[in-house]
């Protein structure tokens, strides 16, 4: 399969969706957007992080990854092309982080809140809605809400014209055709622009996917054991000859800072 052209990249692009992403102040002011509330500071932000509870269970690679300082934790997702399994994609999504984020002795009430929020450029509920939102309630008395923490949110670029707010219905509608219509969005267009003349992102727009393959196959992922481990050493060797910051090549690997620096 052909890579698109890096120029050609745009924000619905997971690699650009990614940068972009990064920026904190982006970041903050589209969760801003969607929850229509004030957001103190994210203390935590990451992209493309692979996450793996045990040896033999499916990995996930998440886009975007971030806590604020009310503990409340968000996964934002882009995803392009309609397969099918957006809601036991989130389920999946959410189990596997509260695996992973709650270390053994600790009360289940440790549990922070969290979002799987996905960006689509379809509707894959088919209601002709911008947003969709969902929080396990009381079937018999729908005003009773379960109160586990978890909220889904499935965003529909296709249907950007039914958003009530303004501002979310440019930003739909930018994901959905590139047309700039609101100050936030030219603002990301203008980030778009920083990155497309970094030829450090260039350059890891033309290694990473590989590498991605190599470490982590989505469909049969078992974690880094045996000679995947080894593979592993071996790429993130090639990736210090690239001159790729150790911190991209754990997020790429799986390795810890630790195993990249003993190379």
């Amino acid at each position: 399969m052909l890579q698109k052209p890096f120029e050609a990249l745009t924000f619905a692009d997971d690699f650009m969706f990614c940068k972009v992403m990064e920026h904190e102040a982006i970041c903050k002011e589209f969760l801003e957007m969607l929850f229509s509330a004030k957001i103190e500071h994210i203390t935590y932000l990451s992209s493309q992080n692979t996450v793996t509870c045990n040896s033999g269970a499916k990995s996930v690679r998440l886009d975007i990854l971030l806590k604020d300082s009310a503990g409340t934790s968000y996964d934002i997702e882009m995803q392009v092309g309609n397969e099918y399994n957006i809601p036991k994609r989130m389920r999946y999504y959410q189990s596997i982080l509260d695996i992973a984020f709650l270390d053994q002795g600790y009360s289940y009430k440790s549990l922070n809140d969290s979002f799987i929020i996905f960006i689509c450029l379809f509707d894959p509920i088919g209601k002709n809605r911008a947003v969709y939102s969902f929080q396990n309630i009381c079937k018999e008395d729908t005003t009773i809400p379960l109160q586990d923490g978890t909220k889904k949110i499935i965003l529909n670029a296709s249907a950007f014209k039914a958003a009530d707010d303004q501002d979310l219905q440019g930003f739909l509608q930018y994901v959905k055709t590139g047309k700039v219509t609101t100050d936030y969005t030219r603002r990301i267009e203008k980030v778009i622009q920083t990155i497309k003349i970094s030829e450090q992102a260039r350059k890891e727009y033309r290694v990473l996917p590989a590498i991605i393959m190599d470490a982590f196959d989505e469909g049969e992922a078992k974690g880094l054991e045996r000679g995947k481990y080894q593979k592993a050493l071996e790429t993130a060797k090639k990736l210090l000859h690239f001159g790729l910051s150790r911190e991209n090549i754990a997020q790429a690997t799986g390795l810890t800072i630790t195993e990249i620096e003993a190379l």
